[in-house]
């Protein structure tokens, strides 16, 4: 009797056929799994959309309400809050006690440090290295070699501060912005 005959409801699928099926799908799972983090870090994330960008927040996380703000901070303060990409940003309130149209990264361009506001000399001074930055962010003293980054810093219709890439000329440098 040959093997055939005796195994006629069996699918023409042999043991070898179905092993080397299983393990290709094994590996390719395992692959797919562990190539998508990587794919994932290369592709940036979306911004939402036209006119989008990231509403401030707080050090507690939460939005950051221009008017409650204002309230709570003088002119000439500048706040952290939490900016694009999750920097810390600075929050400007101008003299008149209203917001500036701008926010500073505060993140050295020498080696990455955030970069506390020193109100009694009126500028920013990097603790790693003595970097010091204008009220506006510009360098006046290295070892950074860059003035630090700025985002656009606009109020929405519901009173929050929103985050937007700066990519016009630097109106400290008059340059084209090395962070864009």
């Amino acid at each position: 009797m040959s093997q055939t005959s005796q195994y006629s409801d069996v699918p023409d699928l042999g043991r070898r056929q179905f092993m080397n099926l299983l393990t290709f799908g094994t590996i390719t799972g395992v692959a797919a799994g562990a190539l998508y983090p990587i794919v994932k870090y290369f592709i940036p994330p979306s911004s939402g959309g036209a006119g989008g960008g990231s509403v401030a927040k707080d050090a507690l996380g939460n939005d950051v309400v221009v008017s409650k703000f204002l309230e709570e901070h003088k002119p000439g303060d500048r706040t952290l809050a939490q900016g694009l990409k999750g920097d810390p940003t600075y929050l400007v309130i101008k003299e008149d006690k209203t917001l500036e149209n701008y926010g500073i990264n505060a993140v050295c361009t020498h080696l990455g440090c955030v970069v506390p506001w020193n109100g009694s000399e009126n500028k920013f001074i990097c603790p790693c290295h003595g970097s010091q930055y204008n009220s506006e962010g510009k360098v006046v003293r290295g070892p950074a070699p860059l003035s630090l980054a700025l985002a656009h810093a606009t109020v929405n219709d519901s009173d929050k501060v929103v985050f937007t890439p700066w990519t016009e000329t630097d109106f400290r440098t008059d340059e084209k912005p090395w962070w864009s």
